[in-house]
Order: C-alpha cells, then structure tokens, then sequence
C-alpha cells in the first residue's frame, strides 16, 4: 500500500497534522495507538494487526497488565514493531455509553496524548478508533478525533509534539479524514 497523505503545520508552531493512508504498523514513530478490547486480547482490525507485527512479548506484557477501562490508556514497549511504543486505549461501543460514548471516546484521544506527554514523545499515531466493530459513526468519530487532539494540544501550548499522524487503513476512511481535516482552521 502506498501512502497517501495531506498535512499542515499548526499555527505558529512547530507541529504537524497530518493525515495518512498507510498501515499504522510501519510507521516509523514514538507510538502507535492501538484501538483494543478491555482485554488488550488482539482479536481483530487494528488490534490484531499490532499484535501480529509486535510479536508475542506484546501480549505477554498486555497479560500482565490485566485490563483497562473504556476511555482510559495504557503505555507498552512495541517489540518488533518499527514505532517506540503502543499506547493500547479502549474505545466506547456505540449505543452503549448511557449517553457519554462521546466523552469515553475523547477520552481515548487525550489520555493517549496524556501518556506520550507523560513520556516526552514527540511523534503519535492515531487510528479511527471505535469505528469498526464499535460502529461508531465514522463522521462522528472524527470530528472527536479532531476536536479532542487539537483541544488537548491548545491546553498544554502544542507541547512538544512535532507530528500527530491520523492514520487510514481504507481509501473509504482516508477520504472521510482529509475532508474533514481540509475543513480545519489550524494552519
């Protein structure tokens, strides 16, 4: 798969958005989030492709953590994988938040960035989360995606982070991503 992809630099800053149609587990970044089940059990669509690239040590080290809640983060090392670390979050299943899916999935946007800050990275990787087998609708979760990325980085004055990858494994999720980052007033 060849990469396709669109970016701009954040107003007078030093970082980068940028949307990609890639596989995210080439990529050659600080981490990779990994959009996972309360189990980290790598059973399917992003999830099973990290765990197929990263290796058996990935689950070893996911099994010793145990769980981790909807909307929350966890940090991993990423083993075979090209990226530094996997940030595992747990997105929300639509229609079964009581109402708050839309907070629980923001949330996996700003604990991610929580985490790669707490570690002082400088380049993320963010797949559509909850949007597969979640059924979150994809415009929906994009516009939190995008919302909840730019709130946090304008929180914390962009930090130190120089790229944030928004990463499209289908040509269907790249075109719905770069339409609705063309239409960001950020550069």
């Amino acid at each position: 798969m060849g990469a396709k992809l669109i970016s701009k630099k954040i107003n007078n800053t030093d970082s980068e958005i940028i949307v990609i149609h890639t596989d995210i587990t080439i990529l050659e970044v600080d981490a990779i989030v990994n959009a996972t089940d309360k189990n980290f059990s790598g059973g399917g669509g992003v999830d099973e492709a990290i765990h197929a690239v990263a290796g058996g040590k990935l689950k070893e080290e996911c099994e010793k953590i145990g769980k981790c809640e909807t909307g929350k983060a966890i940090l991993t090392n990423a083993y075979k994988l090209p990226a530094k670390y996997v940030i595992h979050t747990v997105g929300p299943k639509y229609g079964s938040g009581d109402g708050k899916e839309d907070e629980l999935l923001a949330n996996c946007y700003k604990n991610s960035l929580r985490l790669a800050f707490e570690k002082n990275l400088a380049s993320i990787a963010f797949p559509n989360i909850s949007t597969g087998v979640y059924r979150y609708p994809k415009e929906e979760a994009i516009e939190i995606a995008f919302s909840s990325v730019l709130g946090w980085l304008k929180k914390h004055n962009f930090y130190s982070f120089k790229k944030i990858y928004f990463v499209s494994f289908t040509e269907e999720d790249y075109g719905m991503n770069s339409f609705y980052f063309k239409e960001l007033n950020i550069g």
